[in-house]
C-alpha cells in the first residue's frame, strides 16, 4: 500500500513546527533541564512516534507502520551511541551546561539536514544500483567489528573533529570565550564567532559520520525515503533530552557498544542475504536471485534490537553496582 503524498508532506510540516518550536523554547529559556522536565520530553517524543505509527498504518498500510517502527527502534538505538561523543565534545569545547541543550537542538537539526542529503543519495544508488546491499552489508558488518574492540573509538572520533576545528579557526576570527548563546560577538572593537559555531558544526558533523553506520542499516528495514527520513527525525528528536536523562548513567553502560555492535553485524549479515535474494551479479548464481536464501521479518529484526539493547544496559548496570560495591568494601578496609 503507497503512502498518500498529503501524507508525507503534513507529517514533514507538523515535524518542521515542532522543531521550530523546541528550538525557540530552548532559545528564550536556556537551563538545565531537571530529572523530571528530560524524562517528560523523551516520553513525549517516544509517544509521538507511536502516534505517527498508528496514524500511518491508518493511511498507509500497517506494513510501511511496521517498517517506520523497526527503523526508528534502530535508529534510536544507534543514536544513543553519539551521546558518548557528545559528552567528549561538550567538555572539549567547555560548553557552559545552561547552554548545552541550545547547542545540542542546533546540531541535531544541522544533523538532520546533513542526513537529509546523505538519505536522497542513498535511495537513488539503490534504486539505480541494487548490488550496493553486499557493500553496505559488509560495511556494517566490518563496523560491527570495530565497535566490539574494547578500546572503541569515541576519542577517534572526537580527534577526526579536531581537523574541522583547526581550519575553522584558519578560515574565520574565532574569539577564545563564549558570549552567552550568541554566534557573534565584538573582542576589542572587532567583530567575531564565538566558540559556539565550531561546537554546532562538529556536533553535526559527528552525527554523519556516525549516520554512515547507520543509515546503510535502516535501508535493509526500508528504502522509502519518507519512512527512512521519518524515522532519523524521531529518533534524533528526543535524543537532547536523553543527553541530560542519561546523565552520568552513560559512564556505566560500559557494554552498550557490543550491543550496538550485535545489532550492526545482525543487520549487516540480513543485508548480505537480502542482496543474495535479489541477486543480479553475474558471478554470483549465473546472476540470478538466490532463492533458498532465508528472508528475515523485520519483526525479528526490531527483536535483535530491543534485546541486544536491553541485554547491554542491564549487563552495564549490574557490573557497574558490582564495582561501586567492590569500591566500597575497599574503602571500608583500608
Amino acid at each position: 500500500m503507497e503512502i498518500p503524498v498529503w501524507f508525507e508532506i503534513t507529517s514533514m510540516v507538523v515535524l518542521t513546527i515542532i522543531l521550530i518550536a523546541d528550538l525557540l523554547l530552548v532559545r528564550l529559556r536556556p537551563h538545565i533541564p531537571s530529572t523530571k522536565e528530560s524524562t517528560f520530553w523523551v516520553l513525549f517524543y517516544v509517544g509521538l512516534a507511536l502516534i505517527f505509527a498508528v496514524l500511518l498504518g491508518n493511511v498507509g498500510g500497517w506494513k510501511n507502520s511496521g517498517d517506520f517502527i523497526t527503523g526508528w527502534a534502530l535508529e534510536y538505538s544507534l543514536s544513543i551511541d553519539n551521546l558518548f561523543v557528545f559528552v567528549l565534545i561538550m567538555a572539549q569545547f567547555a560548553v557552559p551546561r545552561r547552554l548545552q541543550q541550545q547547542v545540542l537542538m542546533v546540531g541535531i537539526i544541522i544533523a538532520l539536514v546533513l542526513r537529509g542529503a546523505f538519505i536522497l543519495v542513498g535511495v537513488a544508488v539503490i534504486e539505480h544500483f541494487s548490488p550496493i546491499f553486499y557493500i553496505f552489508g559488509a560495511f556494517l558488518i566490518w563496523t560491527a567489528i570495530r565497535q566490539a574492540m574494547p578500546d572503541g573509538d569515541h576519542e577517534g572520533e572526537v580527534q577526526r573533529e579536531n581537523f574541522i576545528v583547526r581550519l575553522l579557526r584558519r578560515r574565520i576570527d574565532i574569539s577564545d570565550e563564549y558570549d552567552g548563546s550568541k554566534l557573534r560577538t565584538t573582542v576589542d572593537g572587532k567583530r567575531m564567532f564565538t566558540p559556539m559555531v565550531i561546537v554546532f558544526i562538529t556536533i553535526g558533523v559527528t552525527d554523519l559520520i556516525f549516520a554512515i553506520d547507520s543509515i546503510p542499516a535502516i535501508f535493509e528495514i526500508t528504502t522509502n525515503g519518507f519512512l527512512v527520513f521519518a524515522a532519523n527525525i524521531f529518533a534524533l528528536m528526543g535524543l537532547r533530552q536523553l543527553y541530560f536523562l542519561l546523565g552520568d548513567l552513560l559512564d556505566r553502560l560500559k557494554y552498550l557498544h557490543y550491543g550496538i555492535a550485535v545489532i550492526l553485524g545482525f543487520i549487516g549479515v540480513k543485508l548480505i542475504l537480502h542482496a543474495l535474494h535479489e541477486n543480479e551479479l553475474p558471478f554470483i548464481n549465473g546472476g540470478q536471485h538466490v532463492e533458498w536464501v532465508p528472508d528475515i521479518d523485520n519483526m525479528v529484526s526490531l527483536g535483535v534490537i530491543l534485546a541486544s539493547m536491553t541485554v547491554a544496559t542491564v549487563a552495564s548496570l549490574i557490573s557497574s553496582s558490582r564495582e561501586k560495591r567492590a569500591a566500597n568494601k575497599a574503602s571500608i578496609v583500608e
